[in-house]
Formats: C-alpha cells, structure tokens, sequence
C-alpha cells in the first residue's frame, strides 16, 4: 500500500466517523498526522523505530517541509514521538501516549473497535460514570434535572435514525456529568467524547425497538438522579454501561461476521 493510498484511506475512515467528530479539521497536516498517528498505535511503527525525516515526508507525501514539520510537533505534543540528538525522531513507548487527547482517540477509533479497545473504554465509564450519577442526585439542579429530561425526550425521539441516537445517547450522558457539578468529571467526560460516542453509535445499529429499552433504561436513571437517591442512580448508571458494553461487543461481532462473509 503506498502512503498516499494509507493516507486517503484513514482520512476516508475519518470521514465516517465525521458525524460524531463535527471538529474534525481536512488539511495536508492533519491527514498525514492522522495517517502516521494511526500506524504508530497500530504497530506499524514501534516503539524506538526512526521516524521518516523532513526530506523523506516532502518525497513520500508531495508537501513542504513547513507541514512535515508541523506534523512531528503535533505527534510529539500527543505524546507519540520525540527528537533524540544525532538519531533523529523516534516513537515513545506506548505509556507516554496521551490516549485522552482527542486526536489520538479519534485516530484509534478510525482503526476500529476491537474488544480489547472496547472492554478500556468500559473499564473507565464503570469507574467514573456511576460516581457522576450519584453526583448528580446530589448536586443537580431544577435546571439539570429539566436538561436530563429533555435528553431523555431527544433519545425517544431519534430512536427512528442510528446516527441521531447515537448523538442523542452522548448528549444524555454529557447532561449527567454536567449536573455532577464537579468540574473534573464533566472535563473527563468531554476528553473520552469521541470514544464514548463511537461506542454509543455502534450499539444504536440494532433495531429501533433495542434503542427504545435503551432510552427507557436511561430514563430511570433520571428517575433516581431526580429521586435524590444517589445509590439508586450509581446502580441504574452501571447497568446501562454493562448493557451497552454488551451490545457493543455483539455488533461488532455481527459486523465482522458480515464482513468475513461478503
């Protein structure tokens, strides 16, 4: 596969996923990041692997050196590459990754949920969405309860349209942090947007009556936030993230099997 090639075919995979990424930015820059991005958390390029130099990007890709070079401080402030003295540009090792910059997630989720990547992104919704449940039965307002509900009434509403549910299913749980009323938790929230959203896009693929039990699981959620009672909605809440990790992982299933066999 040619660079050229590589890099059409990430930007196009992008380009899918435009409707839950509305900041995604179409330029020489971010394509060639997006694309090398993408082969440094794949593996293509390891850890410690020299990356190209300025001349050899210029020739690979058909750009200035202004963009390549642009490119490496974009990569190195995510955390993925560095510059070592008389070795050149190298890729870091994996744990100086910044997984929760949105570029980086968005470049993983372009390379496809996979159940390892799945069961992450689980792992960290048990441990922080419960708690901002429970937080909002606390600390939420008239005006956050008012919100949760008309979330809730956005989700019924789209449940015809995947796309528009999945959008949906995002603004809900974003509600929900918001009423947390803790600022990192609301931060936190927003950080893992892109994968929370691709998540909820791959369970809203089933049929329109699995997205109406969703939204109406959701909606006891509210119930409980509005109840006050903070145990009740850290309990509704984990039971929707169990769910959804559930029909996350049967859908992409079903997907690979329908893939195999075409």
């Amino acid at each position: 596969m040619t660079a050229a090639i590589q890099v059409v075919g990430i930007v196009a995979k992008l380009a899918e996923l435009s409707f839950l990424l509305p900041g995604f930015k179409d330029s020489n820059q971010s394509r060639i990041a997006a694309a090398l991005g993408v082969e440094i958390l794949s593996g293509a390029l390891k850890p410690g692997s020299r990356m190209p130099t300025d001349a050899e990007m210029t020739k690979t890709f058909g750009v200035s050196r202004v963009v390549t070079r642009e490119v490496m401080k974009t990569l190195a402030a995510k955390g993925l590459v560095a510059s070592k003295v008389k070795v050149g540009t190298i890729v870091r090792e994996p744990a100086n990754w910044n997984w929760l910059d949105s570029d980086v997630l968005s470049w993983r989720v372009a390379m496809g949920m996979d159940l390892s990547f799945l069961k992450h992104i689980s792992e960290v919704r048990r441990a922080v969405e419960p708690t901002a449940a429970s937080l909002a039965a606390l600390n939420g307002t008239r005006s956050d309860f008012a919100r949760l509900r008309d979330a809730i009434s956005q989700m019924a509403d789209s449940e015809a349209d995947a796309r528009r549910f999945a959008r949906a299913d995002l603004g809900f749980h974003l509600a929900v942090t918001s009423a947390s009323r803790n600022p990192f938790v609301q931060a936190f929230a927003a950080l893992i947007e892109t994968a929370l959203l691709t998540v909820f896009a791959i369970n809203a693929e089933g049929k329109p009556m699995s997205r109406s039990a969703t939204t109406a699981k959701h909606a006891l959620i509210v119930d409980a936030i509005e109840a006050r009672d903070a145990a009740a909605a850290a309990k509704a809440m984990l039971r929707t993230v169990d769910d959804g990790l559930s029909r996350a992982l049967q859908n992409s299933r079903t997907a690979r099997v329908r893939t195999t066999t075409k």
